[in-house]
């Protein structure tokens, strides 16, 4: 296990390797594992690609993340323009069901909403607004419906997960109840389990994936 200096030190230089975060001001300390990011950014795409970057370092158990978007006077945005600006982007993305969703935005701060079948739609619907001018943050209350009725295959969630190159030497438990899935088990990194993840959300009919998986290096 690294010490606390190191791990410091490793997310430090993965956070300047970004291009995007070449001039960000973020703090780093490290407890155990835990990395917490603090500073501000001008932009909500700088605070996730910090995160990102921070949960991608070896040893890295968990990141708390308290990164401000701080827009200053650069945008003159107001909600008004970021709520039609994320409904138009919504309108050009092909994998966003933009006629099942809602829009709403206050002080910067983007919250979605609507029902769709696939978490991919969810996901690429909060993927677009992340880049637009004027966003803070995005609140994603997106629900996913399907309407393949609860015979989830947890056989073939499993069979899924062996397959990931990535992921066939873990030891990841599946337990289904209904169209909710959960993940326990442990994986070496965060990636793993981020794919696993998403394994279980490829299913038919899955409408929650709960990932418990611990990361331990």
């Amino acid at each position: 296990m690294k010490k606390n200096e190191e791990l410091q030190k490793d997310v430090q230089d993965a956070i300047r390797w970004e291009p995007l975060l070449h001039a960000a001001e973020i703090g780093v300390t490290v407890k155990d594992g835990i990395v917490t990011l603090t500073g501000s950014v001008d932009s909500y795409r700088k605070k996730l690609e910090a995160e990102e970057a921070a949960k991608n370092v070896s040893g890295v158990k968990g990141v708390a993340e308290e990164i401000t978007v701080n827009l200053g006077s650069a945008t003159s945005s107001n909600d008004t323009d970021i709520a039609a600006d994320v409904v138009n982007t919504f309108k050009g993305d092909s994998e966003v069901p933009d006629d099942h969703l809602s829009v709403e935005v206050e002080q910067g701060w983007v919250t979605l909403s609507g029902k769709v079948k696939w978490n991919y739609q969810r996901e690429a619907a909060e993927k677009a607004a992340t880049n637009l001018a004027g966003v803070k943050g995005i609140s994603n209350y997106i629900e996913i419906k399907s309407d393949h009725g609860d015979d989830i295959e947890k056989a073939a969630i499993e069979k899924a997960i062996k397959r990931n190159s990535s992921l066939k030497d873990c030891k990841i438990k599946v337990q289904v109840s209904g169209n909710h899935v959960n993940l326990h088990g442990h994986v070496s990194t965060f990636y793993q389990k981020d794919e696993a993840g998403r394994m279980a959300w490829n299913a038919n009919g899955v409408t929650m994936v709960g990932n418990d998986l611990l990361v331990e290096h």
